[in-house]
């Protein structure tokens, strides 16, 4: 704690002077509970060894649901130069586009509680869970060809959505330069039949109602009102992203040390210029990852539409897209450095972009409040919608992305009893659809951070602003 300098009560820094490696101050949004939870892990560690990469500007930051990871901590935002700096897969993640969407229905939670749990056990049965799950629409590597290349809207085309589902997703659910050659075959026989499938560990779908309103203007903007049912899919890129980013950091440590003679604290930290060949062709594969994890969350849209007009029949079968962002991809963006407008690789591994009011990247329809930022908590507790803020450029307009995680996944499964957290859940009002008990004891509330502290902590920062609170009703877990 002595390292750090209090810039505020929500804002800590430590100096670039504490180590010669380091090219930039480490700056953590925590209150100082939230940080000393924090440095229990090595999480402070890497994000002190992120300061190192080359072309990174200003800080390297961690957000309040910080937790230790892989390279750099989940949880991270470092802006790299476009121009002369480097492209690290170990700092945007292995689940590629992991991200969140929300959908909003007209219910409110009177009308829909009858149908509720023959609700969630019917999405249930419809969307496949589980690690190496495969879906119910099998695709051919042609067709996850066109999903690599044209994400969500290849899906819209062939007729499973509607236009609204990708005007209200981040780059209208497609990455431009995405390119196929640069994905191994290993990768794409993965993501062939994983469409429309949620995956495991923390994904997750949630049935939630809205139980509390910040600012009734802006929750009329986007449509939201008291007590109304909303249905949050968590979920990513598969098996697929996780190749694709295993088979880059495969070879870019070899050609970090032998080719480009780039000194890192750490292999994990597997860097190559971004304006080199093979620079180029891992952001190229990304934005193929990124694209397949909306045409995934695309489709359990659809499979989840399709369940909702079955279940509750026709005439109430509307379910709007409400929003969609990713919280693990790189991204060029141009930010002001010193005096001059400079074009940055912003990564983002466990964090989520929030955008000003009147970005033009934003739906029009949301321009006067700002983007939509959307903020799970941990399984059983309450998840919020927030909108940007101008303020948030001093984290490169980025927010965190969850609760995060203060117990390893081994150490939960030592501690907890899964019929119990369901017990608990259930006599709370919340119904569990989970196949194993593994995934419940994993994801079980206590061993998140406070989710009500986060959001408070990216609140008082001034990153965002605070629309509604959400609370979960059904939970359909990842296993």
């Amino acid at each position: 704690m002595e390292r750090f300098k209090k810039i505020s009560n929500w804002l800590w820094e430590i100096l670039p002077t504490f180590k010669k490696e380091m090219r930039v101050a480490a700056r953590v949004y925590a209150s100082e509970e939230l940080l000393k939870d924090i440095l229990k892990d090595e999480s402070i560690n890497q994000l002190i060894n992120s300061t190192t990469l080359p072309g990174i500007e200003k800080y390297a930051i961690a957000m309040p649901d910080c937790h230790e990871g892989y390279s750099v901590p989940i949880g991270f935002v470092g802006a790299i130069r476009a121009d002369n700096g480097v492209i690290s897969p170990g700092a945007c993640g292995f689940d590629i586009n992991c991200g969140m969407r929300l959908l909003k229905s007209e219910y409110t939670f009177k009308e829909l509680f009858p149908s509720l749990d023959k609700l969630s056990s019917e999405i249930q049965a419809q969307i496949p869970s589980g690690l190496g799950q495969g879906g119910r629409t099998s695709l051919f590597k042609e067709k996850v060809n066109n999903i690599l290349e044209q994400g969500a809207q290849y899906l819209f085309k062939q007729g499973y959505g509607v236009e609204q589902d990708v005007v209200n997703c981040e780059s209208q659910g497609r990455l431009s330069w995405a390119d196929i050659s640069s994905v191994s075959e290993k990768a794409k026989n993965r993501g062939k039949d994983q469409v429309g499938t949620l995956g495991s560990g923390n994904h997750f779908l949630e049935i939630q109602k809205v139980e509390e309103i910040f600012d009734s203007e802006s929750a009329s903007v986007l449509g939201l009102f008291k007590n109304q049912i909303v249905v949050m899919i968590h979920c990513g890129s598969r098996g697929l992203g996780h190749q694709i980013c295993t088979d880059y950091l495969k070879e870019f440590i070899p050609l970090m040390n032998n080719r480009y003679k780039i000194k890192v604290p750490d292999q994990e930290f597997a860097c190559v210029p971004f304006n080199s060949f093979h620079g180029q062709k891992y952001f190229q594969a990304m934005a193929c990852a990124a694209n397949y994890a909306w045409a995934n969350r695309q489709m359990i849209t659809y499979l989840i539409r399709k369940t909702w007009q079955r279940v509750l029949g026709e005439k109430n079968s509307s379910l709007i897209a409400l929003y969609d962002v990713a919280h693990n991809i790189i991204k060029k963006e141009e930010y002001t450095i010193g005096e001059k407008e400079i074009e940055l690789l912003v990564h983002r591994k466990g964090a989520t972009r929030a955008f000003p009011p009147e970005n033009p990247e934003i739906p029009e329809k949301y321009r006067k409040i700002g983007q939509p930022v959307l903020i799970p908590g941990s399984m059983g507790t309450a998840s919020y919608v927030l909108t940007g803020k101008k303020e948030a450029e001093q984290s490169f307009y980025s927010v965190s992305h969850g609760a995060g995680r203060v117990m390893s996944r081994h150490e939960a499964r030592r501690k907890f009893d899964g019929r119990k957290i369901i017990l608990d859940l259930k006599q709370k009002g919340i119904l569990v659809k989970c196949r194993s008990q593994i995934g419940i004891v994993e994801e079980a509330p206590f061993v998140y951070k406070n989710i009500d502290q986060v959001v408070n902590v990216i609140e008082k920062a001034n990153l965002a602003k605070k629309i509604i609170k959400l609370v979960p009703l059904a939970i359909i877990k990842g296993e």
